[in-house]
């Protein structure tokens, strides 16, 4: 990076040496502002923040800027630097001249140096007057459309295309025309998105391994490789196979208010020299795949007085893109590390050991068990029910909670007991469980008495339990 200061506004793609260029998507921060975190973006494939992370700045007393850079996970992620104008002299003497005599141009501001010209970024106020997307630009800024849309005549609002006679109908690949309408197709080996317009590669997701399959025609004479480069695709004859991990080949994984969303990118470029796979040409210069698995927070896990049996354990689809594996286990004491294989037989006083166990062990995520409950049959939604934790609480003065060995996994002891009543020999647990990424507020308060939480409007009404059991209460 060289220049005055990281560029604040859109460099488009094979700038600064590369075909990605990253730039700031902000505004320079003042010197009294100390340091500030901000958004970056690398520009490609015609989309001026195809990949974001974020940056901190200092503005210094000597009229410049220190940056705080986080490694690309990309090599030809690159960070701009870009030479600002110097503001012109503005000839003018007297008390009613400004206190400096430097004047910039129209969508600049004068920078904390007294000479340099700062690119103001419009977006940041109204998003610009745009309807949907803002893109800063060196001065000024555009309006830009999501996919199946255009800009109107304003250019500021954004309108339906008509048909494929304008931008190919929004559609990535293929467009045809229907009697009063038209429709997006996608070359075999593809599916279509959720925007119906978009051809996507179908993603297999779960929480122990992602694939992506590409079909190899469509690839023929590219080496793919992940954000890591040396996670490299394996041909198998008709497709290009990568298999990877939430915490491998550079997977990143964030938690947003009800997903857990890992994100990756499946880069091609020409191959040096023909490979064993026999490709002698490349019909593309390069593809770009970006790779999105979403997992739900938040489900619900079931057992009884017994081991939550490995092969049992509970899948909670979360819009049909990826499930995150959960199991309630019980110990044989507070080592947790034995569980049980058949279904115990208590006392009562003596001590049942259980926790919740992740089958994937990632970082950065943790759990939060908001409830776990006991009834006297399998069904959790059972009326006769007996809360050990609720809201997060510790309700049960008799419930002892352990150390676990990493953030995602939750023990806990209690005395063995059973319901009032000759006929009720058996006991059942049912604990909700949501996942947390860092910082999130819920979990790191995690006893907020009887609050009643808010249901996010988009989790399912229907939750799936898994149930197993009983245990067998000897008196």
């Amino acid at each position: 990076m060289a220049g005055d200061a990281m560029p604040t506004f859109c460099i488009s793609e094979n700038h600064c040496g590369t075909h990605a260029p990253i730039w700031l998507n902000g505004t320079h921060p003042l010197f009294h502002e100390g340091i500030v975190t901000l958004p970056v973006c690398a520009s490609f494939s015609d989309n001026c923040c195809h990949w974001n992370a974020s940056v901190d700045v200092k503005a210094c007393p000597g009229g410049y800027y220190v940056y705080r850079l986080p490694r690309p996970s990309v090599c030809f992620h690159v960070y701009c630097g870009h030479f600002y104008d110097i503001c012109d002299e503005d000839d003018c003497s007297g008390p009613r001249c400004p206190e400096s005599n430097c004047r910039c141009t129209s969508g600049t501001v004068l920078g904390p140096d007294g000479q340099t010209c700062m690119d103001v970024n419009e977006c940041e106020q109204s998003n610009g007057g745009c309807a949907e997307v803002c893109v800063n630009t060196k001065g000024s800024r555009r309006c830009e459309c999501g996919p199946g849309r255009v800009l109107d005549k304003d250019g500021r609002s954004c309108r339906e295309i008509a048909g494929c006679h304008v931008n190919n109908g929004g559609c990535s690949h293929d467009c045809s025309t229907t009697l009063d309408s038209y429709q997006c197709h996608c070359p075999r080996g593809l599916e279509l998105g959720e925007d119906e317009r978009t051809c996507q590669v179908p993603v297999q997701c779960d929480s122990s391994f992602i694939t992506v399959s590409v079909p190899k025609d469509l690839v023929g004479g590219l080496e793919l490789f992940l954000s890591n480069s040396s996670c490299r695709g394996v041909s198998n004859g008709t497709h290009i196979n990568l298999s990877f991990s939430l915490k491998t080949c550079g997977t990143a994984v964030k938690v947003t208010a009800n997903k857990i969303v890992a994100t990756n990118m499946v880069t091609g470029l020409p191959r040096s020299s023909p490979g064993s796979s026999g490709d002698l040409i490349v019909r593309t210069s390069r593809l770009v795949l970006p790779v999105t698995c979403e997992f739900p927070r938040e489900y619900h896990v079931s057992d009884g007085y017994q081991a939550s049996l490995r092969s049992s354990i509970l899948e909670l689809a979360g819009h049909s893109e990826g499930v995150f594996w959960f199991s309630l286990e019980l110990f044989k004491n507070a080592e947790f590390s034995e569980p049980y294989h058949t279904p115990p037989q208590l006392r009562l006083h003596d001590s049942l050991f259980f926790g919740v166990e992740p089958k994937e062990r990632v970082e950065g995520l943790s759990a939060l068990v908001e409830s776990c409950f006991a009834t006297p049959g399998p069904k959790a939604e059972q009326a006769l029910k007996y809360f050990l934790i609720k809201d997060g609480c510790i309700t049960d003065e008799t419930v002892t909670q352990y150390s676990s060995k990493d953030q995602l996994s939750k023990h806990y002891q209690v005395p063995v007991f059973k319901f009032i009543g000759n006929d009720n020999r058996q006991v059942f647990l049912h604990c909700q469980v949501l996942v947390c990424g860092a910082g999130d507020i819920r979990c790191a308060q995690p006893c907020q008495g009887r609050v009643r939480r808010e249901v996010r409007p988009e989790e399912p009404e229907e939750q799936r339990t898994l149930t197993a059991g009983p245990i067998i209460i000897l008196t």
